[in-house]
């Protein structure tokens, strides 16, 4: 098997992949966890889904590509730029809303349904604000989260944030996880239990 061969990569991918290089944007979530995400959401028709941290929308581009029709996704960042060039790539899509707001705040003023999958791929959901991340998952529900690898656009002393979101997850009794090292070092956790 050649997990390096791709075939399903979303129309829109290079036109963003472009993008990003011509504004020199250096956090762009890996091909692989691309593939991942959409295979995961397409597991759940008629689901919802949020993705902390937008970026510029490669990782948005393979989500929305394992949806189906009656599904939704909720993309929030912080950095208006970044919005508004996910809007002009994705901002015709009704299944979609793009939300320009803190993740910390947004994350601790939603008041919506739970989800069926998570990305957490910013700070926020990921580093802060996880309690309330995950009570907005469903039981049966992903949590995903990637770069639990070293990676060189790590600040220093970095690892011991990646160390500790690890061992929190793994000591929740609400959750079962795979550890992947694979791609830039990826976990899904799925909700099994309400925490005591």
């Amino acid at each position: 098997m050649k997990d390096t061969r791709i075939s399903d990569i979303p129309e829109i991918y290079p036109r963003i992949q472009s993008k990003c290089e011509e504004i020199g944007f250096d956090m762009p979530s890996d091909l692989y966890i691309g593939t991942l995400l959409k295979t995961l959401i397409a597991s759940k028709p008629g689901g919802a889904f949020l993705e902390l941290g937008t970026g510029i929308g490669l990782s948005l581009a393979w989500m929305i590509a394992g949806m189906d029709a009656q599904s939704g996704l909720i993309s929030i960042d912080n950095d208006q730029k970044l919005i508004a060039l996910a809007l002009e790539h994705f901002g015709q899509d009704e299944r979609i809303q793009l939300v320009c707001e803190d993740g910390a705040a947004w994350l601790k003023n939603y008041r919506g349904s739970q989800f069926d999958l998570i990305f957490a791929d910013a700070w926020p959901g990921k580093y802060g604000e996880i309690e309330e991340a995950l009570a907005l998952l469903k039981p049966g529900g992903f949590y995903v989260i990637d770069d639990m690898t070293a990676q060189p656009n790590w600040p220093e002393g970095h690892q011991e944030n990646v160390d500790s979101l690890i061992s929190y997850l793994e000591n929740r009794r609400d959750l079962t996880l795979t550890k992947m090292n694979w791609s830039t070092g990826a976990i899904i956790a799925v909700k099994i239990a309400t925490n005591d």
